[in-house]
């Protein structure tokens, strides 16, 4: 069932919706092209906050910048 069988030391404890507990996730920053089209899509890209959680392998994604 675990995706990543050991957790480390830099990895956030975190509630897991799909676990219904706090588990260990691996949380990165991400830059993603939001644009579908690929004229101009290097404008259109934006940091996400990335949360896997160790246990199940649930990834969580939020958009970092509303502007």
């Amino acid at each position: 069932m675990a995706v990543n069988a050991q957790s480390n030391d830099a990895d956030m404890v975190e509630e897991c919706t799909a676990c219904d507990r706090e588990t260990a996730h691996r949380v990165s920053v991400e830059i993603r092209t939001e644009s579908t089209k690929t004229e101009n899509a290097e404008f259109s890209r934006e940091p996400y906050r990335v949360a896997t959680c160790v246990a199940c392998g649930e990834e969580r994604t939020v958009r970092m910048n509303n502007a």
